[in-house]
């Protein structure tokens, strides 16, 4: 299963989003984020997509258009520990109109869990 995370500006929200992508087993890794979120790093290979919409519509539709054939299955799973509430609506809304279905997935003290 493909795994997307969305990473916001803030690096406080980082580490859930690395410990998801290096505790799970993943056919791939796809993380979207503007420029800054370049800086991220981890030990497994992953795809960058940047982003440069502000606008809720046209960040849901840059997305849409950079996810598509990206999705192998027909739902993917889905970090949204970072970024904020119009960056996750954009983003569940394009994977939405994939289409593909989501499963919510976090890391906690017991390991990933898909929600």
């Amino acid at each position: 299963m493909e795994l997307i995370c969305f990473l916001g500006a803030g690096e406080g929200t980082w580490g859930q989003v690395a410990g998801v992508i290096n505790r799970g087993d993943w056919d791939s890794i796809i993380i979207i984020g503007d420029e800054f979120a370049r800086k991220f790093n981890v030990e497994k290979d992953f795809e960058f997509i940047e982003v440069k919409s502000t606008g809720i519509v046209d960040l849901k539709e840059e997305i849409l258009g950079k996810l598509k054939g990206k999705i192998k299955g027909t739902e993917a799973a889905l970090s949204i520990a970072s970024g904020n509430g119009k960056e996750h609506m954009a983003l569940i809304s394009a994977i939405l109109n994939l289409p593909a279905g989501i499963r919510f997935t976090a890391l906690t003290k017991d390991g990933i869990v898909f929600m």
